[in-house]
Order: C-alpha cells, then sequence, then structure tokens
C-alpha cells in the first residue's frame, strides 16, 4: 500500500485522468488511486496523506459518486490526516458556480478535523464567484483545473501543484524534472 490515496469521482473520465496524471508524477509506489464510486469509508483509514479530486457540476452540483458518498464521507474522522484537493470546472460557462464542489468538500473535511494543504492562488483564472476560495479570496482551497477552456494549462499547473504537494506533505520524492 502506498502512502497517499487518492479518490476521485468521475462521469466523464476528466477527473479520473488527472488523477493518474497525479499518481504518474509522484510515483505509483507512493499514491493508491481509487474511484469513490467503488470504496467505502474504511479505505480512508488506510492513509494519513490524502488526495481527494472532484469535478464541479452545471451550477454548483457535485458530481454523482461524490454525492452518492457525501453522507459517508461527512461521517470520517480526519483528525491527524492531512488533505489536498483538486477540483475541475468550467470558468466561463458556469462562471457563477466555478469549483464549488470543491469548496463544499473542503467544508467537510474541515468539519472532520482535516489539516488541508495544496492552496491554488486564483491568478490566470476568469470566474464570477466559487465556493472554493479562501477567506481572503486570494487562494482556491485546492489545485484548480478547467479542461474545458484552459486545457493547454493543465500539465504545468499539475506540475507545479506535485512539487507543491511533496513539499507540504513533507514527501521524500525527487520532482526536480517536473520543476523545469
Amino acid at each position: 500500500m502506498a502512502e497517499i490515496g487518492l479518490f476521485f469521482g468521475s462521469d466523464e473520465g476528466n477527473t479520473e485522468g488527472v488523477a493518474y496524471k497525479i499518481q504518474q508524477r509522484l510515483g505509483d509506489e507512493h499514491v493508491d488511486v481509487l474511484d469513490i464510486g467503488e470504496v467505502t469509508q474504511l479505505e480512508f483509514a488506510d492513509y494519513d496523506k490524502l488526495i481527494l479530486g472532484i469535478p464541479t457540476w452545471d451550477f454548483g452540483q457535485i458530481q454523482s459518486d461524490w454525492e452518492d458518498f457525501w453522507e459517508d464521507v461527512s461521517e470520517i474522522d480526519f483528525s491527524g490526516k492531512t488533505v489536498a484537493l483538486f477540483g475541475l470546472g468550467d470558468q466561463f460557462g458556469y462562471g457563477d458556480y466555478f469549483l464549488d464542489a470543491m469548496g463544499l468538500l473542503h467544508d467537510v473535511l474541515l468539519a472532520g478535523g482535516a489539516k488541508t494543504i495544496g492552496f491554488w492562488s486564483v491568478e490566470g483564472y476568469e470566474f464570477d464567484a466559487s465556493k472554493a476560495l479562501t477567506a481572503d479570496e486570494q487562494q482556491f482551497v485546492g489545485l484548480a483545473l478547467d479542461d474545458d477552456q484552459q486545457e493547454k494549462l493543465t500539465a504545468e499547473r499539475l506540475n507545479r501543484w506535485c512539487v507543491q504537494l511533496v513539499a507540504e506533505f513533507g514527501l521524500a520524492l525527487d520532482v526536480t524534472a517536473l520543476e523545469d
């Protein structure tokens, strides 16, 4: 078993694809990738370090597998766990709800006692509102990806975020290749 559990929900495969790109960057020996639609609360107990991926659908809605698991995730004790989030959304088509699902999940994690890391600057994004912002509105509560409007920026953002996670998780991984 790896030291990081990466749990994702994905209807069209975009969030799943990002999950495996993160695993590729950090190493499959360090990251187990799990579909939230196929797990129970017990799998979360196996990891002290978590990465959770959630897309926002339409007008701020939670992805269907996460929605089915929402009550379960709300009951998990995240005390002693360090959690990073990444979210996918469409900042132009749904600019009033950009990454709302990630913000809602962040609230659940905080209520469960999690320490959250992986915050990401709002620079380079154009949106009207988001529930995924920090209190000062200068950062998202996790990595913000928009494969609908800014697909060409995804690889660079993933590289930078994975380098950031290695430092914030305190991992002994060589990610110098990602810094280039």
